[in-house]
């Protein structure tokens, strides 16, 4: 097995549990290697920090699968992880009143590079890194035996791959099937389709921050920004909101979000709008529209750290408008996606944007991403969903 072996000063985040190796931070390489082979990961003196697979072309090199000298990778280290990661959603999840989640949410269940979610009886797999692709036939082919799914569809069309080398693929692992299907959450339901929606059909990591609306909406008029295919917007109205106006850059998505209302009986309460939202926020204040409930879920405007800056600008300017459209008392529920934008600069953010609105605010809530999304402590990178929930006095 070949060994990767750090510079000096550079062993002390993988010690505390930081899972990737960057390659500004190998030393040498000793050995001969495939790259997606596994490798040991030395500091600087030789001595053991861990195990895992090796990509010479991407900037993480090596993404550690194992602390263990003695844990081997095989057909039963993979069942092992996998098994694992199954309990714990169905310890998490028992009585959530879904049949959609996270089964595997990649390094902080210790499978680096793997995603997979249920959505219903069907199973999406994302193989992410070269390493956990080589591998990707022993997963699907455990996950199977493990969950028995009536299909399991492969999305691995996201850009990331190839960061890794890799092509952009999608299809069938084990169907065919009609890939938009019906999923449960907190009671509703929800059309997700799975070879077309954004990441692996459904955000399913804002379930329990959906369900926080219960408090909030009762007699409400909401409106909920970059609305997707209608989750937070349905949950509102099921929660006793009075009107909800949903607004989203995609007519796909729109289409799909009025779908959904119309199956869980709220069609007639919930309308959706094709909208640039930056440009519908400032045309609500022109016309000074009012609202109980304000909700801001955008994509991530920060994808990388050197783009934080235009991200900055981006929250303020989407939240000090959504502040002037909320009467005191009202409630604003805003969000960021972006690892790069930690929890303390978000509230930062939203101060400034309430000094400049001339708004004063009363923070009722932290929250961040579901149970099946679990944050992996010395791996930073696992918590990246912020959802804070304001009063505007």
């Amino acid at each position: 097995m070949a060994r990767v072996q750090l510079r000096r000063g550079e062993e002390g985040r993988l010690q505390r549990g930081h899972p990737w190796v960057y390659r500004t931070e190998i030393a040498s390489i000793h050995g001969t290697y495939t790259p997606g082979d596994i490798v040991a990961v030395e500091d600087y003196r030789g001595r053991f920090i861990g195990r895992g697979y090796i990509n010479p072309a991407s900037m993480i090199t090596v993404r550690i699968l194992t602390n263990d000298r003695d844990e081997k990778i095989d057909k039963v280290f993979w069942r092992r992880r996998l098994t694992a990661a199954v309990d714990y959603r169905r310890r998490v999840l028992a009585g959530a009143g879904t049949d959609a989640y996270r089964v595997v949410f990649g390094e902080a269940d210790f499978l680096p590079g793997l995603i997979v979610d249920k959505f219903g009886p069907y199973l999406v797999v994302q193989t992410l890194a070269l390493g956990i692709d080589r591998f990707k036939e022993t997963l699907v082919e455990i996950l199977d035996e493990l969950l028995q799914p009536e299909g399991i569809y492969e999305r691995n069309d996201a850009p990331v791959r190839e960061l890794e080398g890799l092509e952009l693929r999608s299809g069938f692992l084990k169907g065919p099937f009609d890939p938009q299907v019906i999923i449960q959450e907190n009671g509703l339901k929800f059309y997700v389709d799975l070879a077309a929606g954004q990441k692996t059909g459904y955000f399913l990591d804002q379930r329990e921050n959906r369900a926080a609306l219960q408090s909030l909406v009762k007699g409400a008029r909401v409106l909920d920004c970059f609305c997707h295919t209608g989750g937070f917007s349905v949950h509102a109205a099921h929660y006793g909101a009075r009107e909800v106006l949903g607004l989203d850059i995609s007519p796909e998505a729109i289409a799909m979000a009025r779908r959904n209302a119309v199956l869980n009986g709220f069609g007639n309460l919930c309308s959706f709008e094709e909208a640039n939202v930056f440009d519908a926020l400032r045309e609500f204040e022109r016309r000074k529209e009012r609202f109980d409930v304000v909700i801001l879920d955008p994509p991530a405007f920060v994808k990388a750290r050197k783009a934080l800056e235009g991200a900055i600008r981006g929250y303020k300017e989407i939240n000090l408008r959504a502040m002037k459209l909320l009467s005191p008392g009202g409630f604003l529920v805003t969000c960021s996606c972006s690892y790069h934008m930690p929890e303390d600069l978000f509230l930062e953010v939203i101060q400034s944007a309430a000094m400049d609105a001339r708004r004063r605010l009363r923070l009722l809530a932290r929250r961040g991403q579901a149970l099946d999304h679990p944050v992996l402590l010395g791996y930073d990178e696992s918590r990246y969903l912020k959802c804070l929930l304001l009063e505007i006095i």
